[in-house]
């Protein structure tokens, strides 16, 4: 089985990206979180520090793109490829209301014989392989039929399917009956993606699809950063999260910018923590670093928080 990271915004950079590689080893790819074509501009200087290669040395490392503009798409894909990048992968997943609402990203999918064209004119246009990240449909499962002929057409490196429509955002199950019709139709490899929580789960998805070889990892990794290997102990998150608040301490100013990184990474690994609730709501409180480690040491040091797999 291959795994990929899932790119969540602000979340998995490449301070977390590095330290989940080091520590439990790398995965198969490492998927940038979305950059945005600029007409007048280069990079912003958070862009530019995602996608530096030195930044992402001896990883697999995927640029994602979001955007409705195909000239957009080429300006980016040749500044990309400037950076020795080979790959970039198209957003057509997220969800996000603000994202939607200019028609890019899964709201791009309301819009089929649009996505058709700037499809053929990147196809043609960009040298870099191309994946596509997608959802479903914008609204209904019955969406993905029409979606699925026009993603055949064109060569894709492989095609990353989250079975939710938009409007699910990341509510009600998967639809796994709609993911099986793309194993028995799609002419390109493809990704599975979407509620795979922990070992178990994976175990399932396999049984349950033993054709499909590449799994993307979301908001399960960022729970448990070692679920894709063969074991995760507690001395690893010890280290693991000490390369991550190190990594932030040395890039960020002041307290406050890293303690936003590391609230937010907390919102998912408190998950992994059972009866930890506590520890939780003293992480989003604190104001100080020196106040956070402190929590931080009294919850990994509380073994009847220890999850099991720990």
């Amino acid at each position: 089985m291959h795994y990929y990271m899932a790119p969540l915004e602000s979340v998995t950079t490449y301070i977390y990206r590095n330290a989940q590689a080091k520590v439990y080893g790398p995965l198969d790819k490492y998927f940038i979180p979305f950059l945005e074509p600029h007409e007048k501009r280069d990079f912003k200087k958070r862009e530019m520090q995602e996608i530096l290669p030195e930044h992402n040395r001896g990883l697999y490392a995927v640029p994602q793109i979001l955007t409705n503009k195909a000239e957009g798409f080429g300006r980016l894909a040749r500044a990309l490829g400037e950076f020795g990048y080979g790959e970039l992968n198209l957003n057509l997943g997220c969800p996000s209301k603000t994202v939607v609402s200019k028609g890019k990203g899964s709201g791009f999918l309301a819009f089929p014989e649009e996505l058709d064209r700037f499809l053929d004119r990147i196809f043609q246009e960009t040298e870099q392989e191309i994946s596509i990240k997608t959802r479903i449909g914008r609204e209904s499962p019955e969406e993905f039929g029409r979606l699925l002929a026009i993603y055949n057409r064109y060569p894709l490196k492989e095609l990353i399917i989250h079975p939710r429509v938009q409007r699910d955002f990341y509510n009600h199950t998967p639809n796994r009956e709609v993911y099986r019709m793309a194993v028995s139709e799609s002419r390109n490899p493809l990704c599975y993606n979407g509620d795979l929580f922990c070992r178990e789960d994976v175990e399932q998805f396999c049984m349950e699809f033993p054709e499909t070889e590449t799994i993307m990892l979301g908001r399960g990794l960022l729970q448990d950063p070692g679920m894709a290997g063969p074991s995760s102990t507690m001395e690893q998150f010890r280290e693991f999260h000490e390369a991550v608040y190190q990594g932030y301490r040395e890039r960020e100013q002041g307290d406050r910018n890293v303690l936003f990184k590391m609230k937010e990474l907390w919102s998912y690994q408190i998950l992994r923590f059972p009866g930890a609730e506590a520890y939780g709501k003293r992480i989003r409180k604190t104001q100080n670093c020196r106040e956070y480690e402190q929590i931080v040491r009294e919850l990994l040091a509380d073994g009847s928080c220890h999850p099991a797999a720990l």
